[in-house]
Parts: structure tokens; C-alpha cells; sequence
């Protein structure tokens, strides 16, 4: 899976402390920093989704409301931009009561 497919979670997994963790894949640069932030806003909104229908309670019945977050993983670095987004990302989605966070891999 990947950034590409709108309506599929990437990976979905539960963490040692028992928190529902759904992970995006970006493998995307940032050559098209619109266009990335684009795909990147389209596929955070369908995973909010995917949590505030109940469909994540569907395919983890052990998953608790208050103990899901979003994970996105970047291949390429964001950029200063990027990072502005994310942080407003981050403020948008903990009001929803999810964990927001994000790294790249090294």
C-alpha cells in the first residue's frame, strides 16, 4: 500500500502500549510540493474517516476510541512548508482525539 490508494490503509498495527497506530507510506519527493501536500491532505481526510465511521472498530475490535493516532512516514524529508502543514495537521487531528505524529526514514 501506499499514499497512491486514497481509501486503503496502509498499515495498521497496535503498539506494545495498546495504541491503534495507522500508518501512512509517503514515498513521494517534494519536486511538486503542491501536489504532494495535496495527495498527502486527500489521504489523512480518508483515514480520519475510516476512524470517525467506525470502520477502524470493524477491523480492530480491540481498538479504544482514545487510543488511535495517524503515523506517516516520509521517504523524502518535508520541506519548511511541509512542515507548517503538518503541524496544522497535527493541531486539526488532536482535536478529533487522535494521535498525530511523523518521521522519515533514515
Amino acid at each position: 500500500m501506499s499514499i497512491d490508494e486514497l481509501y486503503k490503509i496502509d498499515i495498521i498495527s497496535t503498539t506494545p502500549e495498546g495504541e491503534t497506530r495507522l500508518t501512512i507510506t509517503d514515498h513521494y519527493d517534494w519536486s511538486n510540493q503542491h501536489q504532494h501536500l495535496l495527495v498527502l491532505q486527500d489521504k489523512l481526510n480518508a483515514y480520519i474517516q475510516f476512524i470517525e465511521d467506525g470502520k477502524v472498530f470493524e477491523k480492530y475490535p480491540s481498538a479504544k476510541k482514545d487510543h488511535i493516532s495517524i503515523d506517516v512516514v516520509f521517504k523524502f524529508e518535508p520541506t519548511t512548508d511541509a512542515i507548517l502543514f503538518l503541524n496544522r495537521c497535527k493541531e486539526t487531528i488532536n482535536d478529533f482525539g487522535i494521535g498525530f505524529a511523523w518521521r522519515t526514514l533514515e
